[in-house]
C-alpha cells in the first residue's frame, strides 16, 4: 500500500481518537458534577415558563440564557418562608462576589389577587434591586405552578387569607436546563457552591 495512503489513514484515525477523547471527557465531566443540593438534571417538568414582569413584559427562561436562574414561588404577605428564601438568595449573591451578576433570582407570586405589579416590584427590590418578581392571571399562575410541580392553596384566616405553598427553590443552568431543587433549610454556602459549579461547567454560548 502506498506510503501516502497509510499516512492519511493514520492521520484520520488519530483525529478520530482525539475527537472521541474530547467528547468522552466532556460527558464524563458533566456526569461527575457533584452538588450539595438535590440534583434533578433531566427532570421531565419545569422546562419553561411564560410570566409577566412588573412592567407588563412577558418573560421566559430564554431571557436569562447565560445566567444561572434561581426560582422561588411565594407571596408578598408571607410571614416567614418567603423572606427567609429571599434573604438566603441575597447572601448567595454576596458569596458569589464578582459572579453575583451571573445569578438571576426570580420570585413567582402564587397570590396574584393581592400581589399587584407595583407591590411585587417593591417587595423584591427591598431584598435586592436585581431580583425579579413575576406574576400572571389566576389561571396562568396555576398552569405554571403545575408545570413546576409546585403546590399552593388559599387558607382562610379570619377576614383575610394566607397561602400554603411549596418552599423549594429551583435552579437552572446557563443553558436554561433545570438542574437543582434547593430545600428551604439549605444554607446559603451550599447554594453558592452549587451555583459556582454550574457557572464553571457551562459551555460557551454560540
Amino acid at each position: 500500500m502506498p506510503f501516502a495512503v497509510l499516512r492519511l489513514r493514520s492521520l484520520v484515525l488519530r483525529a478520530l481518537l482525539v475527537l472521541f477523547a474530547a467528547l468522552s471527557l466532556g460527558a464524563c465531566n458533566d456526569d461527575e458534577l457533584r452538588f450539595n443540593n438535590t440534583d434533578i438534571t433531566g427532570a421531565n417538568f419545569g422546562h419553561d415558563f411564560s410570566l409577566l414582569d412588573p412592567e407588563g413584559n412577558t418573560r421566559t427562561l430564554a431571557d436569562f440564557r447565560g445566567k444561572v436562574v434561581m426560582m422561588f414561588f411565594g407571596f408578598t404577605q408571607c410571614p416567614d418562608i418567603c423572606p427567609t428564601a429571599l434573604s438566603r438568595a441575597v447572601e448567595v449573591r454576596r458569596l458569589l462576589g464578582v459572579d453575583a451578576e451571573r445569578l438571576q433570582v426570580i420570585f413567582v407570586s402564587v397570590d396574584p389577587e393581592r400581589d399587584r405589579p407595583e407591590v411585587l416590584k417593591a417587595y423584591t427590590a427591598a431584598f435586592d434591586p436585581a431580583f425579579l418578581g413575576l406574576h400572571a392571571s389566576l389561571e396562568d399562575t396555576r398552569k405554571v405552578a403545575d408545570a413546576f410541580r409546585v403546590f399552593y392553596r388559599k387558607v382562610p384566616t379570619g377576614a383575610s387569607y394566607s397561602m400554603d405553598h411549596t418552599a423549594t427553590s429551583y435552579v437552572f443552568d446557563p443553558q436554561g436546563s433545570l438542574r437543582l431543587a434547593v430545600a428551604y433549610q439549605s444554607p446559603a454556602e451550599s447554594v453558592a457552591a452549587d451555583v459556582r459549579t454550574l457557572l464553571q461547567s457551562a459551555s460557551p454560548l454560540p
